[in-house]
C-alpha cells in the first residue's frame, strides 16, 4: 500500500511539474526560427497553451492580436453564435497569395463549373479548411489551433514560405465557441494545484448537459447538410465560397483510446463518394503516420468510424469534390489523468492535433496538383452521368415548409425554380407558389441526389450515425424525382416566404386554416393576447372555402379588443407567421356550425420541459430550440434534480424527452401522477414508454424481436449486434386525420423518423391507434429484417386519460435535429389538443 501511495504521489508531483515547464518548444517542430514580432499565445493570455482551457474570448482576442501583427493573416467575424460569440475565421497564406486571393478563389469555383478543362493549375494553391473542436468538450483541437495559428504566423524559413506559397488556410480557430466556452469554464473551476489523474476526480465528470454541444445541446457535428445551426451556417457559407481541397474536422474520442485519423472503415463509406476519395485519404494519412511517428505516438486507422451521414464534417467534403478528414485524439478531458495508456495529459493532447493539422498541410502542399485535378474530375464526371428531368416538392397547404427545404437548397448553392403551372404529377398536386422545381443537371447534382434519394440496401450493415435523411420526407411534403423540364418557370434569385393575403375586417368571425408549418406559432400569439380561440373538429365548408379538421375559430364577441384591434392585431399575426387569416360574415355553413359543440375550446397551455441528469441533452434541446426559437413560446426547463421542490401546478403541459437511465422514483411518479390527474398532460419521448409502463401511467404491450445468434463466432459478436441497432431510418405510417394529434395533415400518412427499437403493439380499438406503421413501413434507411417484421403494424403514439388529464407519448422523436421539421406540428397539436383526444 505504502508502494501505491508512493507512486500516486510521484505522479502528482511528474504533472505538477510538466504544467509549470510547459513551453511552446514542446508543440512546436525543432530547428526552426520565429519571427519575434509575432505575438506568442502565451504573451496575450498569460500562459502557455495547455496549462488551462483556452475560453473562447481569449481565443478570439489571441487571434485578433495575431491578425494585426501578421502579414500572413486576415480574419473575418462572420457571425454570430445563440450566445452572441463571434464566429470567426482566418485565411492564411504568403503575402503574395494574399494580393491575389479574389483570383485564387475564383479559381476554384471555376475548377467546379463547366469548362474548367481549359483552367491552367500549374500555380495554383490548394485550399485546406481545418476546424476544430465542434464538440465543445473536445478541446484539444481548439487549443491546438493557437500553436498552430502562432506557427504559421512566425516561423521563417524556405519550407514555411514553400507551404505557404502553394496553400491558402482557412482556419476555423472554434467551430462550436458556445460548447467550448461551457466546457472550459469546467474544466479550469475544477483544476486542482496538484492535479488529480484519477478519472473519478469531479473534473473529468462534467455536469449535464456538459459542453459537447452548442446553446440549445445540438450536436453540431450532424448539421453541415441540414444547415440549421448559426454556427453551420457560416461554415457552410465559407466551404461554398472556396470549395476546399481538404477540410480536417478534429475531435477527441475516449480517454483510453490513442489518435485515429481516416480513412475509417471503407465498406461504409456513401456509395455516391468515388473510390479516389478513399484512396486519396488514405495517401493522405501516410503524411500523418510519418509526421506522428517522429514524435512518438500511437495511433490508428481503418478500424472504426465511417463515411456514410453527409451531415457530418468530415463526410460533407466528400459529397462535395474535396477531402473531408476525421481526427479523434484520446481525450484528457481535464489537465491529466490515468489511462490505459499511461498519464494522459492535456499538452500531450494538443501536441497530437498540431502534429496532425502540419502533416496535413504538408499532404495538401505535396499533393496540390493531385488534389485540384481531382476535384476538377469529381465535378466533370458529375455532368457526365445522365441526369434527366427534375425534383419537385411542395405542400399545397404549407407553404412554410416547402420554403425551409428550399432553403437548405439555397444555402448549398442548388439552383431552384418556381413552377410554371400548378401541375399533377404521380398523383400529386403541386401548387405554383407552394413548390419549387429543382433540375437535376446542375453542378451539385450529386449532392442533390444525396439529399433527395431513398435507399434501403446497403453494403454494410453498421453505421456510425443514421442511415436515412431524406429531406422531402423529413419535411412531410410531396415530391417527385421525375419532374418534366417543361414545368420549370423563372428562377429564383432571392428566396421569400409566400406572400399571404391580406386580412378582411369581419363584424363576426375569423378562420385560421392549421395546416401551415407556423399555425400554431400564431395560435399561441392569439391565446397569449387574452383572445378566445376555438379548434374545429370535423370539416365544414363556408363561403366558399373549405376547412379542415383543426381549424381555428376567433369569434369577435366577447373579446378583449374591439373589432379594430382584433383585425389590427390579426393583420399582424398572418404577416408575421406567413398565414392566410380569413374572415367570414355568417355562422352558418356546410358541415358545422361556428356555434356548434363540434368547435372547442383552447386555452394558453403553460409549458415545462425536464432536463437535468438522466435527460437526453440533444432530445431536450431540440423541444426547447422548437419553442423558442421556432414558436416563440416560453418553455420553462425543469431539473430533474430539484424535482421535490417544483410546483406542478404552474404548468398545463411537461415534456418528458427521451431519458437515458431512470430519473424518477416512485415516489417521484406518484407526484407526476397526481399532477395529471388534476388537469395536466404529461408528454412523453422515446423511453418514457418504459417508465410509463413500469409506473402504471398507461398499460403498454411491446412487441420484442427475438434475435439469436446462429454461427456467428465470437470475433463477429460486435457486427452481429450493431447490425441490430436501428441507427436512424424513415419508416411510413397510416393517420387517422379525425383525431387531433394528426390535424393540420393533409395526406392519410406521414414519413417518422425513428432511432429506438421500441415496438408497441395496437390498441384493439381502431380508434385508439390513430398513427400506425403499415404493412411495410421502411421508406428510407437500414433496418434489420427481424426488426422491421416487429415494427410492422405497429404505434409510435400512445394516449389515455388519468383522472381529469392526459398521458401521452410517442417513440419517435418528432423533432430530430431541428431538421424533421414534418412532424413538429405533432408535438403541437398534443400541446393545443390533449384536452380534445
Amino acid at each position: 500500500m505504502k508502494y501505491i501511495f508512493t507512486v500516486f504521489f510521484a505522479l502528482l508531483n511528474f504533472v505538477s511539474f510538466s504544467q509549470d515547464d510547459l513551453s511552446l518548444g514542446y508543440y512546436l517542430p525543432k530547428n526552426v526560427t520565429y519571427n519575434p514580432e509575432i505575438p506568442t499565445p502565451q504573451s496575450v493570455l498569460g500562459y502557455v497553451p495547455g496549462k488551462w482551457h483556452v475560453t473562447h474570448d481569449k481565443l478570439v482576442s489571441y487571434m485578433k492580436t495575431l491578425a494585426k501583427a501578421s502579414s500572413r493573416i486576415t480574419i473575418e467575424d462572420r457571425g454570430k453564435t445563440f450566445e452572441d460569440r463571434p464566429i470567426l475565421l482566418l485565411t492564411i497564406t504568403s503575402e503574395k497569395n494574399h494580393q491575389n486571393l479574389q483570383e485564387i478563389q475564383k479559381k476554384h469555383i471555376e475548377l467546379t463549373q463547366n469548362g474548367s478543362d481549359v483552367l491552367n493549375i500549374e500555380n495554383l494553391p490548394a485550399i485546406v479548411y481545418q476546424g476544430f473542436s465542434i464538440h465543445g468538450n473536445e478541446p484539444s483541437g481548439a487549443n491546438a489551433s493557437l500553436v498552430a495559428a502562432y506557427y504559421l504566423a512566425a516561423a521563417q524559413g524556405k519550407e514555411i514560405d514553400d507551404l505557404l506559397d502553394n496553400v491558402v488556410i482557412l482556419l476555423d480557430p472554434s467551430f462550436n465557441p458556445d460548447g467550448l466556452q461551457r466546457f472550459a469554464y469546467w474544466a479550469n473551476t475544477n483544476k486542482s494545484k496538484n492535479i488529480s489523474t484519477d478519472p473519478q476526480d469531479r473534473e473529468y465528470s462534467e455536469v449535464w448537459p456538459g459542453g459537447r454541444t452548442n446553446h440549445y445541446w445540438f450536436d453540431m457535428n450532424r448539421d453541415w447538410l441540414p444547415v440549421q445551426l448559426p454556427e453551420s451556417r457560416a461554415r457552410i457559407n465559407t466551404f461554398h465560397k472556396w470549395y476546399p481541397n481538404i477540410l480536417t474536422d478534429h475531435h477527441e474520442m475516449g480517454s483510453n483510446s490513442t489518435f485515429f485519423f481516416q480513412p475509417g472503415i471503407q465498406s461504409r463509406t456513401h456509395p455516391l463518394t468515388p473510390k479516389l476519395n478513399q484512396k486519396l485519404t488514405k495517401k493522405i494519412g501516410n503524411y500523418h503516420a510519418k509526421a506522428l511517428d517522429n514524435i512518438g505516438s500511437l495511433y490508428y486507422t481503418e478500424e472504426n468510424f465511417d463515411d456514410f451521414y453527409y451531415g457530418k464534417g468530415s463526410t460533407f467534403p466528400d459529397i462535395n469534390g474535396s477531402i473531408g478528414i476525421l481526427f479523434e485524439q484520446g481525450s484528457s478531458r481535464g489537465h491529466a489523468q490515468q489511462t490505459d495508456n499511461g498519464l494522459l495529459t492535456f499538452p500531450f493532447t494538443i501536441r497530437n492535433q498540431f502534429t496532425a493539422a502540419l502533416s496535413t498541410l504538408e499532404a495538401a502542399k505535396s499533393m496540390r496538383k493531385e488534389l485540384l485535378e481531382y476535384k476538377r474530375s469529381f465535378y466533370n464526371n458529375a455532368r457526365k452521368e445522365l441526369t434527366k428531368n427534375a425534383y419537385v416538392f411542395g405542400n399545397e397547404k404549407d407553404a412554410a415548409s416547402s420554403y425551409h427545404l428550399a432553403e437548405i437548397l439555397k444555402r448549398h448553392q442548388v439552383k431552384l425554380y418556381e413552377l410554371k403551372q400548378d401541375v399533377a404529377i404521380q398523383g400529386n398536386f403541386f401548387k405554383k407558389e407552394y413548390s419549387y422545381i429543382v433540375p437535376k443537371n446542375q453542378r451539385q447534382k450529386r449532392l442533390l441526389k444525396a439529399i433527395f434519394e431513398k435507399r434501403t440496401t446497403f453494403q454494410d450493415s453498421l453505421f456510425y450515425d443514421v442511415s436515412a435523411w431524406t429531406f422531402p420526407l423529413a419535411f412531410n411534403l410531396d415530391y417527385s424525382e421525375n419532374a418534366a423540364i417543361s414545368n420549370i418557370g423563372n428562377e429564383i434569385s432571392d428566396l421569400t416566404y409566400r406572400k399571404t393575403k391580406p386580412v378582411s375586417k369581419s363584424n363576426y368571425a375569423y378562420l385560421i386554416q392549421w395546416h401551415e408549418y407556423y399555425t400554431p406559432k400564431a395560435l399561441y400569439e392569439i391565446l397569449a393576447n387574452g383572445l378566445r380561440a376555438k379548434v374545429g373538429m370535423k370539416p365544414f365548408s363556408l363561403e366558399n372555402n373549405d376547412y379542415d379538421y383543426g381549424t381555428i375559430l376567433i369569434p369577435v364577441q366577447n373579446q378583449k379588443l374591439n373589432k379594430e384591434e382584433l383585425h389590427k392585431l390579426l393583420q399582424k399575426i398572418a404577416a408575421e407567421n406567413h398565414i392566410d387569416i380569413t374572415s367570414v360574415s355568417t355562422g352558418l355553413t356546410k358541415g358545422i356550425d361556428l356555434g356548434s359543440n363540434q368547435f372547442r375550446a383552447l386555452t394558453l397551455p403553460r409549458i415545462g420541459l425536464f432536463t437535468g441528469s438522466g435527460i437526453t441533452p440533444y432530445d431536450a434541446g431540440e423541444i426547447w430550440h422548437l419553442m423558442d426559437q421556432r414558436y416563440d413560446i416560453p418553455i420553462t426547463k425543469l431539473e430533474t434534480g430539484s424535482f421535490g421542490r417544483l410546483t406542478l401546478s404552474k404548468y398545463t403541459h411537461i415534456v418528458l424527452p427521451n431519458s437515458w437511465r431512470q430519473s424518477f422514483d416512485k415516489e417521484k411518479a406518484e407526484k407526476l401522477k397526481t399532477w395529471v390527474r388534476n388537469g395536466g398532460t404529461l408528454i412523453g419521448y422515446r423511453n418514457a414508454a418504459q417508465f410509463f409502463k413500469n409506473n402504471e401511467f398507461m398499460k403498454i404491450e411491446f412487441a420484442t424481436p427475438k434475435n439469436d445468434a446462429k454461427n456467428i463466432s465470437f470475433e463477429q459478436k460486435q457486427d452481429f449486434n450493431g447490425a441490430q441497432v436501428i441507427g436512424g431510418a424513415i419508416f411510413e405510417a397510416e393517420i387517422d386525420r379525425s383525431h387531433p394529434i394528426n390535424f393540420g395533415y393533409k395526406n392519410d400518412k406521414i414519413s417518422l423518423f425513428r432511432n429506438t427499437k421500441l415496438f408497441i403493439k395496437p390498441d384493439k380499438q381502431s380508434y385508439n391507434n390513430p398513427i400506425r406503421y403499415t404493412k411495410k413501413p421502411l421508406l428510407s434507411g437500414y433496418i434489420s429484417k427481424k426488426n422491421l417484421d416487429s415494427l410492422s403494424g405497429t404505434v409510435p403514439f400512445r394516449h389515455n386519460d388519468l383522472g381529469k388529464g392526459n398521458i401521452i407519448l410517442f417513440t419517435d422523436n418528432t423533432n430530430f435535429r431541428a431538421f424533421w421539421y414534418g412532424t413538429n406540428k405533432l408535438l403541437m397539436n398534443a400541446i393545443f389538443f390533449s384536452d380534445e383526444m
